[in-house]
């Protein structure tokens, strides 16, 4: 009997455990943003894919990785984001037997990070005056 009430009280604990990590998780999180901000932009990892590829023609997924200083399952996750977004263009191919993939921002990205720097300076404007 000892043994299952200890067992419910590990699982009760670590059911507990888990809400507290969401919290923590959620507490993280950055504020609500201006509501002109581009939420999709507005991600710290995104913004740095795509601002290293507003003055980059093109980048390997290892070169954004090791820019941004990040590991591969986060920056995939990121990329496909802003690949959904139209954002970003991925193309994949081999070079011999290596598989290798490339991005580069969209007409729509680019223009997306323009209108998204405008809002951003006009928050700072507007935090100063």
């Amino acid at each position: 009997m000892a043994a299952e009430t200890k067992g419910i009280t590990r699982r009760a604990r670590r059911a507990h455990e888990g809400h507290e990590g969401t919290a923590r998780r959620q507490a993280r999180q950055a504020p609500a943003a201006a509501p002109g901000l581009d939420q999709l932009i507005h991600e710290r990892m995104r913004l740095g894919i795509v601002s290293a590829l507003a003055v980059n023609d093109k980048l390997s997924f290892n070169e954004l990785k090791e820019l941004l200083a990040t590991s591969d399952g986060n920056l995939s996750v990121h990329a496909r984001k802003l690949e959904d977004g139209g954002y970003i263009a991925c193309n994949k191919y081999f070079e011999g037997r290596t598989p290798r993939t490339d991005f580069r921002l969209t007409a729509a990205g680019k223009r997306a990070l323009e209108k998204y720097l405008d809002e951003m300076e006009g928050l700072i404007k507007a935090t100063r005056s």
